[in-house]
């Protein structure tokens, strides 16, 4: 067992990170535009800052810009790059239940949770998923300093971990701001165990270091305008309140589990001095409380999607299971433990794989009428959507930057009566992409705007500002674009300023429109304009 085991975690690492790649066509991700456009444009030698701008850093692109130049500017090769960074998250908490010396029947108990729990959900790259990833090896690198003492080439680690913290800010500020606070807690937890203050100087010197590598080379253009970190004209997410709520009114879990690790520390602290001392028990508290702690401002800062933070389940259940081995009489050597506590695991989390199975296990029973039949699907008598489109109705598109790309069959319709119009096909084009079809423009070929004033997405208040909103009116009204598509979401504030819109429809022609790739597609029109004196 001592040799299968360790095997046998990597092997689900991998595994679970590849089943994207066996998992057939995808239905289009929602958001996934600006996942695309960065890597895009990174990958045909676009500088950020000086030909687009963003709120964000630009590390996060740069996983999908080298599978970008490696595998060609499609779709797949987004799915291709997340596989890659779920690889190395899984290996990254691995590392770190490693650094912890977990034994080898817990770890892999561990390591199946987080890859079930976390991985499998994560298949397209996103922001607010790339930063735990840094995150996380950045802690790999910092409990392998702090566990190692008097190792030769210590310091390296520590190094490495204010690097990839660094990497984690210049992802997302928040995910990326709180990694920096639970590195740091830890840095000088040890520093004072150790009694060495240099600790916190060299993991410091690491983060400063590589940001000073990093921005650089970029002040000369307006990175202190697009970087958020809460000057004007970018509003700030923070809010004490919002946090309360949340926590107070949801986070039904993250309290249950700081319930649980309490009442474990009560039984484990019976004198403080000495469980200060204790560097193994003190590490592994501070670092769980810490990412709990993450995890609560995380879902609030960053709500999009709701499951962003799921990864503290891992974290604290290891934590739960390491300190109450102490009491409990569980041997995880045993086969008979791991099969049964695995079950468990799959069985908590059996939503993540249901649906992929559901339909060869389970056959729905038809509903042809409501009359007299009552039951939890017919107690609601709703009114249809009618601009939602059925999954049987959505279908691939014959171009590769689409390929295994399931559309609405009116999208689809809708791209195919675009690449027919003349203008699509004009070279040299002048076109304006607000929507979230940006593989369009791989597959017409046309050129993106480049100066430091762009934005690099368009949702209003977020990506792009007044400022900026201003500048595509007036184009607009001078008729810069040959064409415009332009999507139109009603119920979503500002996702495309509808300024823009207004302009638009004051003087350009809307000449088609057609379903937005979303689901439910909640009344979301792509909408096509060109100037009126080319009708």
């Amino acid at each position: 067992m001592k040799r299968f085991l360790p095997l046998a975690e990597i092997l689900i690492i991998v595994a679970i990170a590849c089943f994207p790649l066996v998992a057939g066509n995808f239905p289009y991700r929602l958001n996934i535009f600006l996942s695309y456009e960065g890597a895009y444009r990174m990958s045909e030698g676009h500088i950020p800052y000086r030909d687009f701008g963003t709120p964000l850093g630009y590390m996060y692109w740069v996983v999908p810009a080298i599978f970008f130049k490696i595998f060609g500017p499609f779709m797949m090769s987004l799915v291709k790059a997340q596989v890659f960074l779920n690889i190395i998250a899984g290996l990254s908490f691995r590392s770190i239940l490693k650094n912890f010396s977990l034994r080898d029947g817990m770890r892999f108990l561990l390591v199946l949770l987080f890859v079930i729990s976390y991985s499998f959900l994560n298949y397209w790259p996103w922001y607010n998923h790339t930063v735990i990833v840094y995150e996380l090896v950045a802690l790999s690198f910092l409990t392998k300093f702090i566990f190692n003492e008097g190792k030769k080439w210590r310091y390296a680690w520590l190094v490495l971990s204010g690097v990839f913290t660094f990497f984690s800010f210049f992802t997302k500020q928040d995910g990326g701001g709180m990694a920096l606070m639970i590195c740091l807690v830890l840095v000088l937890y040890n520093a004072i165990h150790e009694k060495s203050w240099k600790q916190p100087l060299v993991f410091i010197s690491g983060f400063i270091l590589t940001g000073v590598l990093l921005i650089a080379p970029f002040i000369k253009y307006r990175f202190g305008y697009w970087f958020n970190h809460g000057q004007p004209p970018h509003i700030s997410r923070f809010s004490v309140a919002d946090l309360a709520d949340d926590f107070f009114n949801n986070s039904q879990f993250i309290k249950f589990y700081i319930f649980i690790i309490f009442i474990l520390l009560l039984a484990h602290i019976k004198s403080f001095k000495t469980f200060w001392q204790d560097k193994y028990k003190m590490v592994f508290t501070l670092l769980t409380l810490g990412i709990l702690a993450e995890a609560a401002i995380f879902q609030t800062t960053s709500y999009i999607p709701p499951d962003n933070n799921i990864f503290f389940h891992s974290f604290a259940i290891a934590f739960i299971l390491a300190m109450s081995a102490y009491f409990l009489p569980i041997d995880y050597s045993k086969w008979k433990t791991i099969i049964v506590a695995g079950a468990g695991i799959m069985i908590w989390w059996s939503s993540v794989y249901w649906k992929y199975i559901e339909k060869f296990v389970v056959k729905p029973q038809a509903i042809t009428t409501t009359d007299g039949v009552v039951n939890k699907k017919t107690y609601l008598i709703l009114k249809p959507d009618t601009t939602d489109v059925p999954m049987h109705l959505w279908r691939t598109v014959p171009y590769p930057a689409f390929g295994k790309m399931l559309l609405p069959g009116p999208t689809a319709d809708g791209i195919e009566r675009l690449l027919k119009m003349d203008v699509a096909r004009k070279p040299g084009a002048k076109v304006l992409n607000m929507s979230e079809l940006t593989p369009l423009v791989q597959v017409m070929k046309y050129e993106l705007e480049k100066n430091d004033e762009y934005p690099l997405w368009y949702h209003k208040g977020v990506g792009m500002f007044q400022k900026e909103t201003d500048m595509f009116n007036d184009r607009i009204r001078k008729n810069y674009y040959d064409l415009v598509i332009f999507e139109y979401i009603p119920y979503l504030n500002n996702f495309y300023p509808m300024e823009v819109r207004e302009t638009l429809l004051a003087n350009y022609e809307r000449v088609d429109s057609f379903t937005a790739p979303r689901k439910p597609s909640l009344q979301a029109w792509v909408e096509v304009y060109v100037r009126k004196s080319a009708k």
